[in-house]
């Protein structure tokens, strides 16, 4: 990963805290991006919930949620992509941290929350573009339902999910408790910029690929 993001900010964190904060705030990952003239694909209606507002997704056979691990990297297979993850916290209004804008092929985890394969709901945010071009997770809004997502950590093992919904919300109305909530699994949160573009006021949504746990390695 480099030795950039591998110092001490690497820590056990302590979720509940902070997490409580973002679930009141919402997320914003990206002020400003490229003005791409069609901007980044939007989820399909086939991908979304399918389920009422509020109501959270319960896996008939859930796999053993795995201990503690610090995540190393991100995989979508069916999106060609394989980043390294770094630690981002709070900026100071609130907002989960993007990666630097710079660095087009780099993911973020939100530190003080919780580590892809434990029980509750883990962030992964990352940019959708910068002035250069698309960035890692430009095509985020393209999963589908059943498609898979991987994270390797760095005690060896890999958390595998399953996409069952992707959303675009507006950024001042993410419903908190539906995205970040512990749904008492082990879930994933996937995040970047999404809906309408303009470079006055950049992105008005976030794109959120909802995913479970459904096996380790």
């Amino acid at each position: 990963m480099g030795d950039e993001f591998s110092g001490a900010r690497r820590r056990r964190p302590s979720p509940w805290g902070a997490l409580a904060l973002v679930m009141l705030t919402g997320i914003a990952l990206m002020k400003n991006g490229v003005d791409v003239s069609l901007g980044p694909p939007q989820p399909a209606a086939a991908a979304s919930l399918d389920r009422v507002p509020g109501e959270t997704f319960t896996p008939l056979v859930p796999p053993r949620a795995m201990a503690f691990a610090l995540p190393d990297r991100v995989r979508i297979d069916r999106l060609d992509i394989d980043a390294p993850l770094m630690d981002v916290e709070l900026d100071a209004d609130g907002w989960i941290e993007a990666p630097p804008a710079r660095d087009a092929h780099l993911a973020g985890w939100y530190q003080n929350g919780i580590s892809p394969g434990q029980r509750g709901t883990a962030v992964i945010s990352g940019h959708v573009d910068n002035h250069a071009g698309p960035a890692v997770f430009f095509g985020l809004g393209t999963l589908r339902k059943d498609d898979r997502i991987e994270v390797p950590r760095l005690d060896g093992t890999t958390a595998v999910f399953e996409v069952y919904g992707v959303e675009v919300y507006d950024k001042n109305d993410v419903p908190a408790a539906q995205v970040y909530g512990d749904t008492g699994y082990a879930e994933l949160r996937v995040m970047t910029c999404g809906g309408r573009y303009t470079r006055a006021d950049g992105y008005t949504g976030n794109v959120v690929v909802f995913a479970r746990l459904v096996a380790t390695r």
